[in-house]
């Protein structure tokens, strides 16, 4: 393998360094013989101060959820086993996001070879269990919103069943996330400044792009597509029925239940749409790496980060059952 330091931007990585094969951030370990133009000189304090806000917001918040969904008794369904997993793999990211900070700051990587294995995974499990956590959560409200419109119980959706489908997911994502784990490691250029990133044999840039591909194919497409072909199937099996008064759609427990999921289905591509977009340009156009060009990498990077600290206030805007809660595990006035 040959790999030079690449430039520390964060472990999740600039999406679109795909373009040319070279490495513009932690996620890309090889490097080329290629100068690119240096990032503007105001992203060096201020993508630090985002990602510190980021992380402080969405540790607290997640950190709240799980604690709420564990303590309050009324907190247990199968809804809320998804919802803490998701904010268990967000709090998860939120506990390295530290590392990636002092990187920066620190323009090197002091913190290991072991270290920088576990935060490209731990980023990587990020970005296939969030996608994933939220699939199940869609895939159960599909089958509530089914069910429930042709006036059927649903005797197979239990807790039980809730917790063994996480683990699933849990060990699939492991899997996922292996190749990462074996060629993340920590390089040096021809300065000696140590760098963490991925590291692939020759061809390097053929295999960066497998990468690419991959994390989209797995980590977007398949789960996306998956939901896309699931509701327009509940669309039409909608339009097809003839709702009986007794069971016009969902009751009003069970419809706010179904805007809080698609709420935060929602927001979760917006979040992450415009990364897995800007690594399909990557992989289809040879962009020209200006300071334009790496700022608005940064930009989209960040929003594919912000996505680890926004659903703890979706819950907290719409679900009342969890404000309820909230209040009465901290005891609010």
């Amino acid at each position: 393998m040959q790999a030079v330091g690449p430039e520390p931007l964060g472990s999740r990585g600039s999406p679109f360094s795909a373009a040319t094969g070279a490495s513009l951030s932690g996620d890309n370990g090889t490097s080329h013989n290629v100068t690119f133009p240096e990032p503007p000189p105001v992203l060096y304090v201020l993508l630090p101060a985002v990602y510190s806000v980021i992380c402080a917001v969405g540790l607290t918040g997640n950190t709240a959820v799980i604690y709420v969904i564990l303590r309050a008794p009324k907190m247990k369904t199968v809804t809320n086993v998804f919802i803490l997993n998701l904010a268990i793999a967000d709090d998860l990211f939120t506990l390295v996001l530290p590392v990636n900070i002092a990187e920066h700051l620190l323009q090197r990587w002091p913190f290991g070879e072991l270290l920088c294995k576990l935060v490209l995974a731990i980023d990587h499990y990020n970005i296939f269990s969030s996608v994933y956590f939220l699939a199940a959560m869609s895939v159960d409200r599909y089958l509530v919103v089914l069910a429930t419109a042709q006036s059927h119980r649903m005797p197979q959706r239990t807790l039980r069943g809730a917790k063994v489908t996480s683990l699933c997911i849990w060990l699939a994502v492991t899997i996922m996330v292996l190749p990462y784990f074996a060629f993340a490691g920590v390089h040096s250029n021809e300065l000696q400044v140590t760098s963490c990133g991925l590291s692939f044999p020759r061809p390097e840039r053929a295999w960066l792009k497998a990468s690419r591909v991959y994390t989209l194919v797995v980590g977007f497409m398949v789960p996306m597509c998956t939901l896309c072909a699931l509701y327009a199937d509940l669309l039409r099996r909608l339009r097809a029925l003839r709702l009986h008064s007794g069971a016009k759609a969902l009751g009003k427990a069970k419809r706010k239940v179904t805007v809080l999921v698609l709420a935060v289905l929602a927001v979760g591509l917006l979040c992450w749409t415009p990364f897995h977009l800007a690594s399909i340009v990557a992989l289809t156009t040879d962009l020209p790496q200006t300071s334009l060009v790496i700022g608005i990498s940064y930009a989209i990077t960040s929003l594919s980060y912000t996505s680890s600290c926004l659903n703890p206030f979706l819950y907290a805007f719409l679900d009342n059952s969890f404000r309820k809660s909230f209040r009465t595990t901290f005891r609010c006035p």
